[in-house]
């Protein structure tokens, strides 16, 4: 199994100056997933799995978004301005591409061939987080698990959760997996292997504490699953 974390990080590099945001901004959903790169980093420690994490905010260049999408370079998101996403050039936007985009997704795409060169058919698991409110809605689930064209992942999952009949799990919530699910599309779906996005809500993972509980308690549904033979007897090619 392969974890990867496409927003781990707010980090923006110095030269870029904030793009002129307010500090307090990249404490904000708006900047990164919070706490997806604790749940990440313990999860593969746990289960002694490689783990790729991205090093640049989602403010940067959004490396869950195909080059080709409306918001790989934002103006704007959840009602924040981005001074210097504004108005940018196509030479700047390549610049972001080559340098943070190309090498993030490289990493995934050379870890993918090791796995499989030893082991035949690797899972992918996309660690995000989402927020507990958006519109006025306060939403009810404590996981999301996103998908798209191969179920094997969500269907395991499922099953797994049923012991833990106190964990609300959305299927494809807080939002669909046929929308926002590049990564593992690209490297999962698109090439037969199981994969899943797994969403945890962020005020449930928000310190150490509570991402170690979480993390526990997936690895722990995970190892499950990796053991079951079947899950990875084939490829998987959805409609």
């Amino acid at each position: 199994m392969l974890l990867v974390c496409d927003h781990a990080t707010a980090i923006i590099p110095d030269h870029y100056e904030r793009l002129g945001l307010d500090p307090t901004i990249l404490h904000r959903h708006v900047a990164w997933d919070i706490g997806a790169a604790d749940v990440t980093r313990r999860v593969a420690v746990a289960l002694d799995a490689t783990a790729v994490l991205s090093r640049f905010s989602r403010l940067l260049i959004d490396p869950n978004r195909a080059l080709d999408h409306p918001t790989l370079v934002v103006a704007e998101s959840d009602g924040v301005t981005i001074p210097g996403n504004r108005d940018l050039a196509e030479s700047e936007i390549n610049k972001r591409v080559e340098k943070y985009y190309h090498p993030y997704h490289q990493t995934i795409a050379d870890q993918m061939k090791r796995l499989r060169a030893n082991s035949g058919i690797p899972a992918l698991v996309a660690i995000h987080s989402f927020t507990p409110v958006m519109a006025g809605f306060r939403r009810p689930w404590h996981i999301g698990l996103l998908w798209n064209k191969d179920p094997r992942m969500r269907d395991a999952l499922m099953a797994a959760f049923e012991s833990e009949p106190e964990i609300v799990i959305g299927d494809n919530e807080p939002y669909s997996g046929q929308t926002f699910n590049h990564t593992v599309d690209t490297y999962g779906s698109e090439v037969g292997l199981p994969n899943i996005s797994i969403e945890f809500r962020q005020d449930l993972i928000g310190t150490h504490h509570e991402a170690e509980r979480w993390a526990n308690l997936l690895a722990e549904k995970l190892q499950r699953i990796l053991a079951e033979d079947s899950l990875f007897a084939i490829e998987c090619f959805g409609t």
